[in-house]
């Protein structure tokens, strides 16, 4: 059976909440709520979009990616999501990417909202996730 191939499935991170919010709200992207956790960590989804279009506080993104660890900037950080066919195929891409020298920004773990997570970075710098289904038998609550 042939792989599924990885497809661009969600941009997310922005460094201002509010403004970021704003902005696409004037394009027509509609945003129901911001979901706030502690120490500056926000979350937010676009309903109705194409991809899934998601806005998280750096604050935040460092709960879900080690790679933003430390950092308070943008530069480079912004996370093209890809989906990927199943939680193996994560773990097979991510090994073939580093195996070629791309930079590991995230291993591969189960993320706590139920899919198979990891992050390379590209030739670029830019960061690149790797995300397959959400399974509900893999969910469990976000860290505090």
């Amino acid at each position: 059976m042939p792989e599924a191939l990885p497809h661009l499935d969600q941009l997310n991170v922005v460094g201002d909440m509010e403004r970021s919010l704003a902005f696409y709200h004037q394009l027509g992207v509609d945003v129901p709520s911001v979901w706030r956790g502690t120490n500056g960590q926000q979350h937010a989804s676009a309903a109705n979009t194409a991809i899934d279009l998601d806005f998280d506080s750096p604050a935040f993104a460092a709960v879900w990616d080690a790679g933003w660890a430390g950092r308070s900037d943008l530069a480079g950080r912004i996370v093209v999501g890809f989906k990927v066919g199943d939680r193996d195929e994560v773990d097979r891409l991510f090994s073939i990417l580093t195996s070629d020298g791309h930079k590991a920004l995230q291993q591969p773990y189960d993320a706590f909202w139920g899919a198979r997570y990891a992050i390379v970075e590209d030739p670029d710098g830019l960061a690149v996730g790797l995300m397959s289904a959400i399974e509900e038998a893999f969910r469990i609550a976000p860290p505090a």
